[in-house]
């Protein structure tokens, strides 16, 4: 059965007419870099964290933690 995977590696604020203004090559700034941690979600559910590594010029993720059925995106366990 497939699911759908979600990592997501940052988020931006833009202004309308700056989204409009895209084309192939322009660039997207996000706060994140290779190495920080982030949420692997699977269908709305928190399953993994895990830190952006780059592998042959292309972003992938590497699972350090599979997390427990409770825990919530975004929160970090001590």
């Amino acid at each position: 059965m497939p699911l759908i995977v979600i990592v997501e590696i940052g988020r931006a604020v833009m202004e309308v007419q700056n989204v409009l203004n895209l084309k192939k090559g322009s660039m997207v700034v996000f706060e994140k870099i290779v190495g920080e941690p982030m949420d692997v979600v699977v269908g709305n559910r928190l399953m993994a964290r895990g830190e952006i590594v780059v592998v042959n010029e292309r972003y992938g993720v590497r699972i350090s933690e599979v997390t427990r059925p409770d825990e919530i995106i975004g929160a970090r366990r001590e």
